[in-house]
């Protein structure tokens, strides 16, 4: 059964200029290998249905005949399945499996590089900043120390946080956790049970999608189009699938490092108020714009605060080991949730949390820490040109990470072979479900640049060596569909 229906301007928009005129393949051929893209990618889900042939052969402009010809071919290959009544609902092969790798030996004597963490270590003005909280301490050692909402300082800090970027905000409607991880956990239990869906836009954070599936709630997956976000198609799986919450990553998105527009922002909200969908914001990463400070909140598109959500953390943008965070919501909610956390856990650490409010307060080291950032970035950016010329790597606005495109479907196949040169690395279907994004890797910025270097020497000798062992001018998958259907 779908769980989603994809219109044609959605779907027009995610195939954008997928036919080359000049090219010898017929147009069936051509627009089954788009479609198979697209659902390899992860842009579009799985149990999707598609248009059907006469809707799609006008939205496209070609002959039913054609449309007919590339389904038939994507039914052929395991990537769609039709069923009378019920159209084309988009699968994948029912053996996808991996090239066997031959053990080697790695070149690197152990040293193993760990490229999969898009953290950095402590901000400069941190040390500083738990030696003035120590001062502050014994001032809250005559109370208990249990406050499942919050201590009243740091709430109020991160109020006024957001009153400077646009968004009024009082601090009954904050609440502090353990960092954002805790946060979302929290509106999971809250929001949804077993067997709920939860819209996600996709690729997105890959722990977010293991919190949901360890919790049995059902991702339903909305493709990012190659710019920003498609709010056609996000609206159309609220309506369809009935989420209890969407989850959305709208600054310096994680993996891609696109930051959403304010038009497109007003639009999600009242999408979301439409079809009466609570939206859960992640704001993780707001901080860490490269280019240009990001828009005002989501969460100013709700002047009622009933339908956004909003998570955030000190953890990416400070230090991973200050475990803090924070929800701004409605006060209602916020009283709701204190009630349910005291049946996970009692409080935040106090020391932790009045660091965290002289760090927002003085905003130290920000300045200098996104400078650093940027020239990372940019410094990764050329090796990857001058080294993996062939891979296609857009340079983000803003976040901790690029979002690397490989030509062929073999991201897991050469994170295995990677790791035995000597470097770790994410393969894009750990941001996906149901195995997409074959064709991807995230790759942080945040090592020192001569770590940089050698994780991409190391990487472009793995993927030299996958190919050196993969039949030219084929993907991996292709090549073990083919092997499956002999005799």
């Amino acid at each position: 059964m779908s769980t989603s229906f994809l219109r044609p301007p959605s779907l027009l928009r995610l195939l954008g200029a997928w036919r080359a005129e000049d090219s010898p393949e017929p147009a069936y051929r051509q627009l089954a290998q788009a479609l198979r893209m697209l659902v390899l990618d992860g842009r579009i889900g799985l149990n999707v249905r598609l248009p059907g042939e006469r809707e799609l052969a006008a939205a496209l402009g070609l002959s039913r005949t054609t449309i007919a010809a590339a389904f038939d071919r994507l039914r052929d290959e395991g990537y769609l399945e039709s069923r009378q009544g019920s159209g084309s609902v988009t699968r994948l092969p029912a053996s996808r499996i991996e090239p066997a790798l031959p053990d080697i030996d790695t070149a690197t004597g152990g040293n193993l590089l760990n490229w999969t963490h898009a953290a950095l270590p402590a901000a400069p003005g941190v040390a500083r900043a738990y030696q003035a909280a120590v001062e502050t301490l014994p001032a809250f050692l005559t109370e208990l120390g249990y406050d499942a909402l919050g201590l009243p300082p740091l709430r109020r800090a991160i109020a006024a946080h957001f009153e400077r970027r646009g968004c009024p905000t009082t601090p009954d409607q904050i609440m502090v956790t353990n960092g954002a991880q805790q946060g979302f956990t929290l509106l999971l239990h809250w929001l949804a049970g077993p067997g709920d869906r939860v819209v996600i836009d996709h690729p997105t954070y890959h722990n977010a999608i293991q919190a949901l599936q360890r919790s049995h709630v059902v991702p339903v997956p909305v493709g990012l189009p190659t710019q920003g976000w498609d709010i056609d198609a996000m609206e159309a799986a609220f309506r369809q699938t009935a989420p209890r919450f969407a989850y959305v990553i709208a600054d310096f998105h994680n993996p891609t490092g696109r930051s959403m527009d304010p038009g497109t922002r007003r639009a999600l909200v009242a999408a979301a108020a439409r079809t009466h969908t609570p939206l859960v914001i992640d704001e993780t990463m707001v901080a860490m714009g490269l280019d240009f400070v990001p828009p005002p909140p989501v969460a100013i598109h709700d002047p009622a605060g009933r339908q956004v959500i909003t998570l955030g953390s000190a953890s990416k943008l400070y230090w991973g080991g200050l475990r803090v965070g924070w929800i701004r919501a409605d006060p209602q909610t916020i009283a709701a949730l204190g009630r349910l956390r005291t049946t996970m856990d009692m409080a935040s650490p106090v020391l932790d949390q009045l660091t965290v409010a002289h760090l927002i307060e003085n905003e130290e080291g920000l300045g200098a820490r996104i400078e650093m950032l940027r020239g990372r970035r940019d410094y990764l950016l050329a090796l990857l040109e001058r080294h993996l010329p062939h891979w296609r790597v857009e340079s983000p606005a803003g976040g901790l990470s690029l979002w690397a495109e490989m030509p062929r479907a073999e991201a897991t196949a050469l994170a295995a072979l990677a790791e035995s040169h000597g470097v770790r690395i994410a393969p894009g279907p750990k941001f996906g479900v149901a195995g997409a994004f074959e064709r991807f890797l995230r790759l942080p910025f945040t090592l020192p640049e001569d770590q940089l270097a050698t994780g991409v020497e190391r990487l472009a000798e793995a993927d030299a060596r996958l190919h050196a062992r993969l039949p030219r001018g084929r993907d991996w998958l292709a090549a073990a569909l083919d092997a499956d259907r002999m005799i």
